[in-house]
């Protein structure tokens, strides 16, 4: 069996500032704390003696390498984001960092933000740029139709609202 892998298509380099600040901040707390802890960790169960059956000493090595794999990649990646800090001069069209509402067919109505690749959440409704629904939402107005290829199929949605910051009790405001 190969290990050869088809590449992956290029994310988007952008980020919002705050996006950035937290990837900052886990490279920092990974490198500062988690890897010596880890590292003392790891000469602590070599010490134990035979190697090959200390299964503490092959899981902190393991651990180890996915703390350095990760280090290495925030690195290298907080070097060619793009911070886009900047609100559109259209309030009411979709753009990178907007908060905005759609409605599908069935009259669900659903909130989302678009942000860059590397922070994606679900839970609040990040979005990447890079995602077929973000893609087909760009530069739409509000009232606006339109359609997009997801997983589950073609559907079709309407922006109902767009936002670019949020008020103190979490709504977003235009």
């Amino acid at each position: 069996m190969s290990r050869w892998r088809a590449p992956q298509a290029q994310s988007t380099a952008v980020i919002t500032p705050r996006g950035h600040q937290r990837l900052k901040a886990e490279l920092d707390r990974l490198w500062r704390e988690v890897r010596p802890e880890v590292v003392r960790a790891l000469t602590a169960a070599a010490a134990e003696g035979d190697r090959s059956e200390n299964a503490e000493y092959i899981y902190r090595k393991k651990q180890l390498g996915e703390i350095d794999r990760r280090v290495r990649y925030l690195s290298k990646r907080l070097e060619t984001l793009k911070i886009l800090d900047v609100r559109p001069t259209d309030l009411l069209a979709v753009y990178f960092g907007a908060w905005f509402e759609i409605e599908d067919d069935e009259g669900q109505v659903l909130r989302y933000r678009i942000v860059g690749p590397d922070e994606t959440d679900p839970a609040p409704g990040w979005i990447s740029v890079d995602s077929p629904l973000a893609r087909a939402a760009l530069k739409k107005r509000v009232g606006d139709e339109f359609e997009a290829e997801l997983p589950g199929g073609r559907r079709r949605f309407v922006v109902i609202a767009v936002a670019y910051e949020e008020t103190g009790d979490g709504r977003r405001e235009t």
